[in-house]
């Protein structure tokens, strides 16, 4: 057995050995990297400077959009570095700094739809009490408590994990991924092996109750409600429910893919389907929102095509 004291990084193995590849993969990934930022530095810029969004609902969007661009760039700037690598070793500090990142992105990513579902069930279901119930004030406690609850979450996770001791360093994935990093602990404990479920269950299970709760509110209210009124209703809670359901997705590629071994899908697929999360939703977001609801599109229409268009803060 390896000694664990000397253990300081963790060789991400699936790389591989991509040869002169490299190159294309190198400008592919770069170029979904800028093209994500951009979309979503476009729509924060265009919901701050137009005063009109300065709404509940778009202020949420807006710090969806920041939380997809640290999402990417705790994966990206590491991967485009690593394709050049010869040995694909991430020092164990910069592992655990990544681990973070993603972990705090995906917990305020489902915390925040369930933000804007509870925003939609007040709309649709108490439209009368929306301006007090939702204000700009109470926005930002929600953001706020969003991000204080991850950070949280993550120390929970990770609280033991730092003084763990590591006996092996290579992991099968292009990014450090916790539950493959505790498997080469060197001592088992309970905490190791339910540490993961604990962070899947207050990250995906508590936020995912909530806004289902919203949803039947919304739905069982929609029921009962003219059929004008309902197709508002759901073309307001679609991009959302779009968006929940590609999380999921990427969730369940993810568990899979770091918990069993799917011998009959190519390694190349593998790879691609496990940072499913971190390549889509980035660029996701900013479409079935940004980009559809009307508002939004209108303001960047003219913030990107008119020149008589005038910032309004």
């Amino acid at each position: 057995m390896e000694n664990s004291t000397e253990i300081w990084s963790f060789v991400l193995a699936a790389y591989g050995n991509i040869g002169e590849l490299k190159y294309l993969y190198f400008i592919i990934v770069l170029l979904w990297y800028l093209f994500i930022c951009i979309a979503n530095i476009l729509l924060i810029v265009v919901i701050y400077v137009d005063r009109r969004l300065h709404e509940p609902m778009y202020i949420l969007l807006c710090n969806l959009f920041v939380n997809e661009i640290a999402g990417s760039t705790s994966l990206y700037p590491l991967m485009l570095s690593q394709m050049f690598s010869d040995t694909h070793e991430v020092m164990l500090p910069w592992c655990f700094l990544q681990m973070s990142y993603l972990y705090i992105s995906a917990s305020v990513e489902f915390c925040n739809l369930a933000a804007m579902a509870y925003d939609r069930y007040v709309a649709i279901c108490h439209p009368l009490h929306y301006n007090v119930i939702m204000n700009t004030g109470r926005v930002f406690v929600i953001i706020l408590v969003i991000w204080l609850y991850s950070f949280f979450n993550l120390i929970i996770t990770f609280s033991f994990t730092f003084r763990m001791k590591f006996c092996g360093n290579v992991i099968n994935k292009v990014f450090c991924d916790f539950h493959l990093i505790i498997q080469h602990a060197c001592s088992e404990s309970l905490f190791n092996s339910i540490s993961d479920l604990i962070f899947a269950f207050m990250t995906v299970v508590i936020p995912f109750s909530l806004t289902a709760v919203s949803y039947i509110k919304i739905l069982s209210v929609c029921l009962d409600t003219s059929k004008e009124n309902r197709q508002k209703a759901i073309t307001t809670c679609t991009p959302q429910i779009v968006s929940l359901s590609n999380m999921f997705i990427g969730c369940i590629f993810h568990f899979v893919d770091s918990r069993f071994v799917v011998a009959f899908i190519p390694d190349k697929v593998r790879v691609v389907l496990s940072v499913y999360l971190l390549i889509c939703q980035p660029i996701v977001t900013p479409f079935i929102y940004g980009f559809k609801l009307p508002k939004i599109k209108d303001s960047c229409k003219g913030f990107v095509f008119d020149r008589n268009y005038r910032c309004i803060i």
